[in-house]
């Protein structure tokens, strides 16, 4: 592939769950080597683009390239052995409760390498020095904070050393040191290691402050991309809805259903 072809994209994608149609002749490039946010409403799909390009969902219509191939079409060694290029950080960390930090860790080592012990343990402490987390290695994760329990997905999600890494709300539920430590990480670890970072978050301003390309989903496409700078410009009422938190525009408080007089008034009594 050329240095300058996308590492991921998605052309002409629709996805849905049943008859409700959530991503909707989508087109998107993520640029290798780069941080690109998406961002958007709740519910707008950004979670769902993931786990296309994971493999986990297939797309109904369109493709789903990762690294010029095609996601949707790979057979399962295929897939299998795209995933080991790929890292993920899961919403609040997800990490296995009954196994130590450095189990957590060490775990995608054991199971997708022949490594010996003592190297997985070299690579291991490796990643959770690069995280600021060496020294918690023998905790369980419910002795760790939000925050460190974040850093110790983010030490597993690299352990293979991927080529891309995927973020869903890394940000979620964390305070103020642990939420900048984080969008540091993610920064730094990008550069360091020559990665292509994915990032869905709500958070604007740590997100517009590491990404170097933000796409903002509505209504089952994009609703404008660009660098921060340019999708602040933007003029779509979605977008400025969005980065404004406005409480009233496109995106609407209630979700679709029968009017509140057949519910509560004369469809009722009838």
């Amino acid at each position: 592939m050329s240095p300058n072809a996308p590492f991921v994209e998605l052309r002409n994608v629709t996805f849905g769950y049943g008859d409700r149609v959530i991503l909707r002749d989508l087109s998107l490039q993520v640029p290798r080597g780069k941080v690109t946010a998406l961002m958007g409403a709740s519910g707008g799909g950004k979670t769902t683009v993931l786990r296309l390009i994971g493999g986990q969902n297939h797309a109904q219509q369109g493709q789903v390239l990762f690294d010029g191939q095609d996601v949707t079409t790979m057979d399962a060694a295929q897939l299998y052995a795209a995933r080991r290029r790929m890292g993920m950080l899961f919403q609040f960390g997800a990490l296995f409760t009954d196994m130590s930090v450095f189990d957590n860790v060490a775990f995608p080592l054991r199971e997708h390498t022949d490594l010996p012990e003592e190297l997985i343990r070299d690579i291991v402490l490796m990643k959770l020095h690069a995280v600021g987390l060496r020294g918690a290695r023998d905790l369980m994760p419910s002795q760790v904070s939000g925050g460190m329990a974040r850093r110790v997905a983010l030490a597993r999600a690299i352990a293979l050393d991927p080529e891309l890494i995927m973020y869903d709300e890394p940000f979620a539920g964390l305070d103020p040191i642990s939420l900048g430590t984080s969008a540091q990480l993610i920064r730094q670890l990008n550069d360091a290691m020559g990665l292509t970072s994915i990032l869905v978050s709500h958070d604007l301003e740590e997100t517009f402050r590491v990404a170097d390309h933000v796409v903002i989903l509505g209504a089952g496409g994009v609703a404008a991309q660009g660098s921060p700078d340019e999708v602040r410009a933007s003029t779509d009422p979605l977008v400025q809805q969005f980065i404004n938190a406005r409480p009233v525009g496109p995106v609407p408080f209630h979700y679709p259903g029968v009017s509140a007089d057949e519910d509560f008034g004369s469809g009722r009594r009838a």
